[in-house]
Order: structure tokens, then sequence, then C-alpha cells
């Protein structure tokens, strides 16, 4: 994973373009950055005041930044909007469903975080080009309503891990039993940050067959129905957007029937996951990835 650049106050990243603070595009105001809209199911009783409250949806974050490019030329700021548009065109991106860029945020008080989703406007008004100055529209649509940590957590387990740790004799008294599970370092137990459930992806390494992953917290499993020669692996991906389970030669892997991908979520503390497979050299390995999600910045 390629390292990210140190963002400071009121400097932000757009695919890989920086704009803000220290940068020849100045913003004047970002708008979107609050409760993205509602798909609400509210239906009006008939007959009697009142309304019913049916379930409510998030809508993806539509993201908004007045800016401006102001540099030494007409030159340089065709150079930097130029620049700009390299990422929203990037086919890589565009032509892909579900495939996104980063736009990073950073504001005092806060680390940088992340949302992921295209770039759907980029407006200059060239009007005063020639004078090394032009007006900016930028639109920013999210695929989802969170904000992401800037760079992800990870833990690997081997598959029938045991609790570590143990007890040493002769016991020396008083001793402590200690009521915090992750305490004793099982290698299950994820301590998730953020305040809002994120989804992770989950990598398996074989030599190994219909791998099982649980998230005991919740009860959710996911089964891969398939089989994997060591140095294989399958790769399932519960973010939205994505939901994909592949192999690493880019074959798609079915899954149980009653496996529901997008509800396989990590929750913000303590989770514990855990794996079953059939593997008689008990090589194989599970990999969890997450990004720490936040419901605002």
């Amino acid at each position: 994973m390629s390292t990210l650049v140190e963002l400071a106050d009121y400097q932000h990243q757009l695919g890989g373009v920086l704009i803000g603070a220290g940068t020849d595009v100045t913003i004047r105001a970002i708008e979107g950055l609050g409760q993205t809209p509602l798909r609400t199911s509210d239906v009006e009783p008939a007959g009697e005041d009142g309304l019913w409250l049916g379930p409510d949806f998030y809508s993806g974050r539509t993201i908004r930044i007045d800016a401006a490019i102001k540099s030494s030329s007409a030159a340089a700021v065709l150079d930097a909007l130029q620049a700009l548009h390299v990422p929203a065109y990037d086919p890589l991106v565009r032509t892909v469903g579900g495939a996104t860029l980063d736009l990073r945020l950073k504001l005092p008080g806060r680390t940088t975080r992340t949302v992921r989703g295209r770039v759907r406007k980029l407006e200059p008004d060239l009007s005063t080009v020639i004078h090394g100055y032009s007006p900016l529209d930028i639109e920013f649509q999210a695929q989802d309503a969170l904000f992401y940590a800037d760079e992800p957590a990870s833990t690997s387990m081997p598959l029938g891990s045991l609790t570590q740790g143990g007890m040493t004799f002769p016991l020396q008294f008083p001793f402590l039993i200690a009521g915090d599970p992750s305490a004793v370092g099982r290698p299950g137990y994820l301590q998730v940050d953020g305040t809002a459930a994120t989804w992770p992806v989950l990598r398996v390494a074989g030599p190994c067959a219909n791998p099982t992953i649980t998230h005991v917290t919740s009860g959710r499993e996911l089964t891969v129905q398939t089989t994997l020669a060591a140095g294989e692996w399958v790769e399932i991906d519960t973010r939205p957007g994505w939901r994909t389970v592949l192999r690493d030669n880019g074959g798609a892997a079915p899954l149980a029937p009653t496996s529901r991908i997008d509800q396989f979520v990590l929750t913000p503390g303590l989770n514990e996951v855990r794996w079953s497979a059939t593997d008689n050299t008990l090589t194989s390995t599970l990999a969890v990835t997450w990004w720490p999600a936040y419901q605002a910045l």
C-alpha cells in the first residue's frame, strides 16, 4: 500500500491532487458534510391524525466545493485544472461499476477522513483566466453517507487458533482473571474504532476447502464453496459498491445460499471473528482488513 501524503489543516486531496491550504486551488466553502438526504417510507394513515414513520435510509453524500484556481498565469491555471481532470477521467474508475476514487478531508481537531465516490462536476469560469484566476465548482458524489479512516486496520489469524497464554505453575496467589476477553490476546478479537458499522475485506489463503467465517457478535456467517490449493486465495469484499467474492486467478467463487454479504459488518468496539475450513495441514490463514467508519466528521 502506497504511503499517503500527510495533509495540513484545511488541505484536502481529490484523487491524488492536493487542493486547499498551501495550493493553487483555494477553497471558500464546502457543502454536504452534514446529514445526507433520506429515503423515507412515511405514510399518512387514512381517517386519523399523525404519520406512520417507516424505515429511513441514507442516500449517498453529495459534497460541493466552492473553489478558485489562483496562479501566476493563464497557462498555470489551465495546468491546475488539467491535473484535476486526470483522476476524474481515469477509465479504471469511471467505466467500472462500483469503482471509486478518494476525497480526503483534513479539518482542525480531526485526523484525515476519507469519502469514496466520483467527481460529478468540474466547472471553471474562465472569463478571468488571463489574470491567473478562475472560479471553480467541484461536485463529488460519495457512494454512502459515511466518513472513513484514512488508512485501514488489519489482522491475520491462522486456522484453529486458540487463546494465547495460559497458566504458569506453580500458581502465585492472589491471581487475577481478566474480565476483558481482548486482554488474553485471542487472535479473533478485533478492536474496531469509529462510530459506525463498517464492512470488512476478508481474504482466506489456502490450502483449505469451504471456509466459513463467522462474526460471533451478530451470528452472521459467510461460507465460500470452493477449494484452495497452497498459494491460492479467495477474497470476500463486503463493502458497498463492491460486494464481490474473487479468487486469485480473477474468477468468482460462490457463497452458500445462507450467506448475506451485505449484512456482514464490524461494529464499533470489540468484535469476535472465528473461521473454520477443511485443512489437514492447519497452515491456511484468514486476513481481515477494515476501515473505521464515522457518522460525522
